[in-house]
């Protein structure tokens, strides 16, 4: 397969088989979760709320992604957008359920099902899902073809831009059972490449679409806003340099500071301060009585 020696391989000597199996015992933060099938493990119905929009999260990024969507719908004033946010623990296998398999084959959060139509529309995909509410309530999503043509071009920048930071950088640097260095510098690479991407257009743009605050905001910012806190995989702000990246720093903080993006980022938080933990939203007053420290529960 290869003409280096295999004995320079890491760990020594390996060289793939000629047909993959799967090691149960490789490790890693999520190795008791991951696996090389789909389908449900078990049969669990999932709960129904009395809104029509059902949510079904963690505030994972791509959770987050959702819940910020949801309470700006709400800021602005479109009352249909409330919602129930039911805590899904992807750590326990929540998502291997039946009833979230029937809503996302993939078993991944977000999932979002829609009981205002006809027939109930499911919505996969954290995409997928800001882009059904953007046309849902005709909010966050320029009308222009060229500016919504934009927003689309950031979106779907980030839908693929993503899993090079959270599944590879992330993994390897913060999850992976062992230190690999080739691993760390292919995707640090890639990842400082995909802030200066994000820190050269933003030196000319307020919004990534723009002037528009729109759904290719709230795609990228609980991820790269977050890395550019130096919130993510630990020390990885110092390991990145990203205080560098001046212009995604700025975009940052002005979306970190709106309302709805702050109580969004709680919703189906289920780590840190527990004062900043909703795990189920149901109505808007729950961010004033039902945070964990609040109900006394963590």
């Amino acid at each position: 397969m290869t003409d280096k020696n295999p004995q320079d391989n890491f760990p020594a000597g390996y060289e793939p088989d000629k047909v993959w199996t799967w090691d149960k015992g490789n490790g890693g933060a999520f190795a008791s979760i991951n696996r090389p099938i789909a389908g449900a493990t078990h049969d669990k119905p999932l709960p129904v709320g009395k809104h029509p929009l059902q949510l079904y999260s963690l505030a994972t990024p791509n959770g987050q992604k959702v819940t910020i969507m949801l309470e700006e719908l709400l800021e602005a004033g479109h009352k249909d957008a409330e919602y129930d946010a039911w805590l899904i623990k992807i750590g326990d296998g929540d998502q291997f359920g039946s009833g979230f398999v029937e809503v996302n084959p993939n078993s991944k959060i977000p999932a979002l099902m829609d009981h205002s139509t006809a027939e109930p529309t499911r919505v996969f995909e954290s995409g997928s899902i800001l882009l059904y509410l953007a046309e849902k309530f005709g909010a966050f999503l320029p009308k222009d073809l060229k500016a919504r043509t934009e927003t689309m071009n950031w979106l779907f920048w980030q839908m693929g831009s993503a899993p090079f930071l959270g599944g590879g950088f992330g993994h390897f640097y913060a999850y992976a059972p062992i230190k690999i260095k080739y691993a760390i510098d292919r995707y640090a690479m890639e990842v400082k490449r995909q802030m200066d991407v994000l820190d050269r257009h933003l030196a000319d743009h307020q919004f990534m679409a723009g002037s528009e605050y729109s759904i290719a905001d709230m795609a990228i910012w609980p991820w790269y806003g977050r890395l550019a806190r130096s919130e993510a995989y630990n020390d990885a702000g110092t390991f990145l340099e990203v205080e560098g990246y001046k212009n995604v720093k700025r975009w940052t903080d002005e979306i970190g500071a709106r309302p709805a993006v702050k109580r969004g980022v709680m919703v189906n938080k289920a780590s840190g301060d527990p004062s900043e933990q909703l795990h189920e939203r149901h109505d808007a007053s729950d961010f004033e009585t039902k945070t964990q420290d609040k109900i006394g529960k963590n």
